[in-house]
Parts: C-alpha cells; sequence; structure tokens
C-alpha cells in the first residue's frame, strides 16, 4: 500500500515507521532539521522493546509524492489551514485521508475541503514524540489506532487499512461510532491538558491535590454535557471511565500540550479548551472551567514570547 505521513512528529513517526517495516511504501511529509536526517539516516524508531531503522521517502513538498491509496494526517491542529490545503497533490478519488489528531473538529474541516467520501476519523491511543531529529521514540504503549467510518459500516477500505496497520505491528480496531470514539478520549483532553499547563504538575501530582481533583471533574462534566447536548452516544459512565485512565497513567506521563508549553512551542488551545469553550456556546452549555482555562493559556497560545518590561 502507497500511504503519506502529514506530519511525521510522534504519532504519524511512529505508525509511518512501523508500516514502512512491515512493506508499505510509506512517504513522509516533514520539513526543518528532522525531514534532513531522515533523508540522510532513515527514519529511527525507539520503542520500549523494539528499535529500528525504517527506510522512508522524506519530503517536504507533497507533489512530489502524488496520489496515494492512504493520508495519514497527523499534523498539528493549528497547521490544518495550511496542510489541509497542500496535502491536494496525493488525494485522488480513490485515495483515504485517515485523521488521527487530537480534537473533534477535524473531520469537518477535511471534508469540506476535500469532500465527504474520502475521509476517516480515528484516535491514536498511544504516546510517542519526536526525541531528537530524525529519531521518534514511544512512550510506553503499544501504537494502538481506532478508527471508523462515519455511519459505522466495516466498509473495504477501512478493512483493507486495518490489515495494514495489523500486519506492521498497530493495536488496530474499527469502530462503529466513531463520533464517540473521537468524543471518549477527548473528554479526558481539555480539562487535563489545560490544569497540568497552568499548574505546572504531570496529571497524576495534579490528582494528589483535592482542589485541583474538584476543578478538573468540573472540567470533565463540561465536556460531558456538550457532547449530549450535540448527541453524542456516550456511555453514561463516561466520566468515571475517564478518571479511571487518568488515574493509572505512569506518574512521569506528560500531555503532550504541557509538553508544547514547557518548550516555548504553539499550543493546540484552540483545538482542545477553546473547541469546548466554542461549542458550548452553540449549545447553550456553561463551560467555566474550560474557559478560564482557555483565558489563561491564551497569551501562550503562540510559543515563547520575549518579555515586555
Amino acid at each position: 500500500m502507497r500511504i503519506a505521513v502529514m506530519g511525521a512528529g510522534g504519532i504519524g513517526g511512529n505508525l509511518g515507521g512501523l508500516l514502512a517495516r512491515g512493506g508499505n511504501d510509506v512517504s513522509l511529509i516533514v520539513r526543518g532539521a528532522h525531514l534532513e536526517a531522515i533523508r540522510q539516516n532513515g527514519l529511527r524508531v525507539r520503542m520500549p522493546e523494539d528499535q529500528f531503522t525504517a527506510e522512508v521517502h522524506a519530503t517536504n513538498e507533497p507533489g512530489e509524492v502524488g496520489p496515494v491509496d492512504v493520508v495519514l494526517f497527523t499534523v498539528k491542529t493549528y497547521h490544518n489551514a495550511t496542510a489541509i490545503p497542500a496535502m491536494r497533490p496525493m488525494v485522488s478519488e480513490s485515495t483515504t485521508v485517515l485523521s488521527l489528531q487530537n480534537g473533534v473538529e477535524t473531520f469537518d474541516e477535511l471534508t469540506q475541503s476535500l469532500g465527504f467520501d474520502c475521509v476517516l476519523s480515528g484516535v491514536a491511543n498511544f504516546g510517542a514524540y519526536i526525541e531528537a531529529a530524525g529519531v521518534i521514540a514511544n512512550r510506553g504503549n503499544p501504537p494502538a489506532v481506532i478508527f471508523g467510518e462515519v455511519d459505522g459500516k466495516e466498509s473495504p477500505r477501512a478493512k483493507r487499512i486495518l490489515e495494514t496497520f495489523q500486519k506492521a505491528g498497530v493495536n488496530a480496531g474499527l469502530s462503529n461510532d466513531v463520533t464517540k470514539t473521537l468524543w471518549t478520549k477527548f473528554l479526558l483532553l481539555p480539562s487535563t491538558a489545560g490544569m497540568t499547563c497552568v499548574t505546572r504538575l504531570l496529571t497524576r501530582s495534579l490528582l494528589e491535590h483535592p482542589e485541583a481533583r474538584e476543578m478538573w471533574i468540573a472540567g470533565l462534566r463540561e465536556v460531558e454535557a456538550v457532547g449530549r447536548a450535540k448527541g453524542v452516544n456516550l456511555d453514561p459512565d463516561v466520566v468515571a471511565q475517564a478518571i479511571g485512565r487518568a488515574e493509572t497513567l505512569p506518574w512521569d506521563y506528560q500531555l503532550s500540550m504541557h509538553v508544547d508549553l514547557d518548550q516555548g512551542r504553539q499550543l493546540e488551545l484552540e483545538a482542545v479548551n477553546g473547541a469546548v469553550v466554542k461549542m458550548g456556546r452553540q449549545v447553550g452549555i456553561p463551560t467555566p472551567v474550560n474557559q478560564f482555562l482557555y483565558t489563561v493559556l491564551k497569551p501562550h497560545i503562540d510559543g515563547a514570547a520575549t518579555p515586555k518590561y
């Protein structure tokens, strides 16, 4: 299968490396030092019990790649406005674009630009990051992906992509309600990412403080309320499930938005807390916790700024 990865950072790089090792023709759309290192040395992937170098085609020009069978869309959400039109040369009538981004709004963005029929949504349930230029490090969880058609059917293309993932060693599955799948993962993100950024605490440490834990849970319930108001078929105990997942995270686990804040990089704030606030207004659900987190983090949305005295 010919596969392009649009944005081969942690998630895209880890998946792209495994897919290339599994015999697929993989192209990575990357830039800067990461691009040059991959061109010179291949893509190096470091996993807890597995390290390898994958032979991939790396470029910053989607036009060099041409139409492919699948595009994995794994750029940061704040790049969507430029990345979506940029990948058009890789998308033909037979191409499937699979979005594995954070957030719950990308499907609509992709379909508005590329058409409804070519897009699949999904979630990546693992952590990975660029350790150094050309090197992807997995945080400890085996790569896992869940995706599906919006109508819940097991289409031939979804089955083919599923088999390709599984043959490459990715723990992949199909969802019969991908909107629910997206929101179930998303529910944990805004409150957790926002509060760890604001307090500068990792998740497990944050939950040790009763007042912070109470506010965090209130933020989870805001996302639940917004999702239900939008008609998402969330489980009755979805908040309890989210709390349970958070309480079993490794003590050193750090969400990507918190990492970005620490390193002075741009934040996915609009797709996370900003999206909750916006959707809450649309459906008439108050979101005071997410509004607070959005407000205090907004000055940092574009990364480190030069102090003015």
